[in-house]
């Protein structure tokens, strides 16, 4: 890492991290192809331009028996038959005593088996009111209207299955299926074992440590050096002292809720620049603390500042969408139903122990892809608190629900209330005797790590009673680059009164690049603070461009936080289901694909969480196209080899 202590220079191998643009697949397409088929990739790297017609070429040569059935099929009805039939044969083959494909390829096959029957399945297709297996057919009969309206994304999504199904997915050789055997370690016996099976450890985690080099942290020295510069800058625009840097409330008075400190302060791009003067023109949500913004690099530096700028830069199309609801915003980006869970006033209820109750709707920062973004007027709001009658009134309310337990206080963020108004809901949380946790739903250990006072902790102490009453801090850190030494020393304070806190990240694109969580989860836990979920981005249109593909979290899991000792990966990938609750993503059985859209897209079939108690309707949601964050990746410069087995987490 370049050692500078005013964060100036590019300090990575990355490329831009600008908003996504619309280009052609060139060099980034062949790459991705490139592991489907090695003699293909030769023929396809030197072209500028891509060529659909290669790419149906590929979907054809990787299963040539579904060419077949469905060019000789006259109608999508015998069609159907046809693939129904084969998928019957090629699961069956799998259990064949003379088969030498390797058990884990054969898992590979029955699980694409089933999602293919899953897609052509009529019911599926009426509710999508798609049909794959409709595209598939034309194109097999060579129906060029059909090229029009199909993309890569389909294609490659198409390309993978098709090998998955005939056993030559080729997750464990790049060049040839895995074949039965047995390893060498397990030929293997005693210390002669032991070592062979160490040589393999050895390798595996010294490729972890090199991906772990690729992310800086706030905790690493040359990155402390130069934001203490930051800082001073800082101070020095708003005329503060370094005590005043150290009192929360000279933050919460000087937050940033227009462009000018900021182009003071750090290099912003055009677009950044029009995004924030448009925001602040239009009042849409917007502001950073002075603590946050010495976070960011001066010069722009993609690869380090990148996740910090995208939480509190908004994107232009962000802006422009927010302004063009601004008069329905409460209805039209509540994508949680939200209005449909609330039984009273501040309250929200989806699980029957446990509730939340949002006393304040405004935040010392505005993150941009907050799933309340509807609900805050304006960061730092003087409006924000709720009136006593009506925070008493959602008060009461538990008293005649005695099944709720745990109550989660969020908002907004409740830690920029004064001190006595938390002490007031405290105190009337604690005459209630079926309550035995309070969580409070907080960035401040992240974006205002000053505000954790020892007054604050005091008071929260007095209310934390073992084997009685747990109160506990979730905040939501989204990448090592911010965790610092104000970060650990708040955490700290914390955890000295007896106070657990637990990490909710929110998977996105600018934190979901390979082992980039792995190092959060690290650095987490090195200033004790456990990762509790990860969720994966909402489906909300105004934030599109952060959203990552269902696929990635599932092979973040598997390939990458798989690696880490259990303490390091307590963290539980999820999916909010509007108006359900979550869906644990790692439960395979609470989610289904049904559907590949014409534009690369899946189309999941999320369950209830009170599947096997009580008949909810399921949720049908429209995934990003693996493709469409495969080509984002790639023009950041990621190596997308290193992704490739994502098609086949479903």
């Amino acid at each position: 890492m370049e050692n500078s202590a005013s964060g100036n220079k590019s300090r990575a191998d990355n490329k831009s991290t600008g908003t996504r643009k619309s280009r052609k697949p060139l060099q980034t397409s062949t790459r991705l192809v490139d592991d489907v088929f090695a003699d293909s990739f030769d023929m396809l790297k030197t072209k500028f331009e891509y060529d659909y017609l290669s790419y149906i070429e590929m979907l054809w040569s990787s299963n040539d028996e579904i060419l077949r059935l469905l060019t000789s099929s006259a109608d999508l009805a015998t069609a159907r038959d046809a693939m129904y039939s084969y998928l019957d044969k090629a699961e069956r083959k799998i259990f064949e005593i003379d088969n030498d494909l390797h058990i884990l390829e054969k898992s590979t096959v029955r699980e694409c088996t089933r999602v293919f029957r899953s897609i052509i399945g009529p019911i599926n297709e009426k509710r999508t009111e798609t049909s794959a297996l409709k595209l598939l057919w034309e194109l097999a009969r060579g129906n060029r209207d059909t090229d029009q309206g199909v993309s890569i994304g389909f294609l490659m999504e198409f390309i993978h299955l098709f090998r998955g199904v005939a056993g030559r997915a080729n997750i464990y050789y790049e060049s040839k299926g895995a074949k039965k055997g047995i390893p060498d370690f397990l030929k293997l016996s005693g210390e002669e074992a032991s070592r062979a099976r160490t040589r393999i450890l050895d390798d595996l985690g010294a490729g972890i440590s090199k991906y772990l080099r690729k992310f800086p942290g706030g905790l690493d020295s040359d990155v402390i050096e130069w934001r203490d510069g930051n800082k001073k800058n800082v101070l020095r625009y708003f005329q503060g002292s370094e005590d005043d840097w150290y009192d929360y409330r000279w933050h919460l008075k000087n937050v940033i809720k227009e462009g000018k400190p900021l182009e003071a302060l750090i290099e912003l791009s055009p677009q950044q620049k029009e995004a924030v003067d448009k925001a602040a023109r239009n009042k849409i949500p917007f502001g950073i603390t002075p603590y946050y913004l010495s976070l960011i690099d001066r010069q722009m530096s993609p690869g380090y500042d990148h996740a910090i700028r995208a939480q509190v830069i908004p994107p232009p199309e962000y802006v422009d969408m927010m302004v063009a609801s601004r008069d329905n915003r409460g209805m039209h980006f509540d994508f949680m139903g939200e209005h449909d869970t609330s039984p009273v006033e501040l309250i929200t209820r989806r699980y029957p122990g446990i509730c939340i109750i949002k006393p304040y709707n405004t935040c010392s920062q505005i993150c941009v892809y907050c799933q309340r973004n509807w609900e805050i007027d304006e960061c730092m709001d003087p409006h924000a608190l709720a009136p006593e009658k009506i925070i008493d009134r959602a008060l009461a309310w538990l008293d005649d629900h005695k099944s709720i337990g745990d109550v989660l206080i969020t908002g907004g963020d409740p830690m920029i209330m004064d001190d006595q108004v938390i002490e007031r809901i405290l105190g009337e949380l604690a005459e209630k005797e079926h309550i035995y946790r309070v969580r409070f739903g907080t960035r401040t250990p992240v974006v205002l790590p000053m505000r954790w006072t020892q007054k604050l902790v005091s008071i929260l102490e007095r209310y934390n009673v073992p084997a009685r009453r747990q109160i506990s801090i979730i905040t939501h850190f989204e990448h090592p680059y911010e965790i610092t030494p104000e970060a650990a020393a708040a955490v700290d304070r914390i955890r000295k009164a007896g106070i657990s806190v637990y990490n909710q990240e929110v998977f996105t694109l600018e934190n979901s690049r390979r082992f980039e969580s792995v190092r959060l989860r690290k650095d987490l836990k090195s200033i004790g603070v456990d990762p509790y979920y990860t969720f994966n981005m909402k489906g909300k249109e105004e934030t599109r461009r952060y959203m990552v593909p269902i696929a990635r979290i599932l092979q973040e899991r598997k390939e990458e936080a798989r690696l880490l000792p259990g303490l390091d990966r307590t963290d539980e990938p999820v999916f909010n289901v509007p108006r359900l609750g979550k869906n644990h993503l790692q439960s395979w059985q609470d989610h289904r694909v049904v559907m590949i859209m014409p534009d690369g897209s899946r189309v999941y079939e999320f369950h209830p969480w009170e599947k096997n108690i009580t008949p909810v309707p399921p949720y049908n949601y429209i995934d990003v196209p693996v493709y469409d964050y495969l080509e984002e990746l790639a023009a950041r410069g990621e190596d997308i080899r290193d992704y490739r087995t994502i098609w086949y987490y479903y």
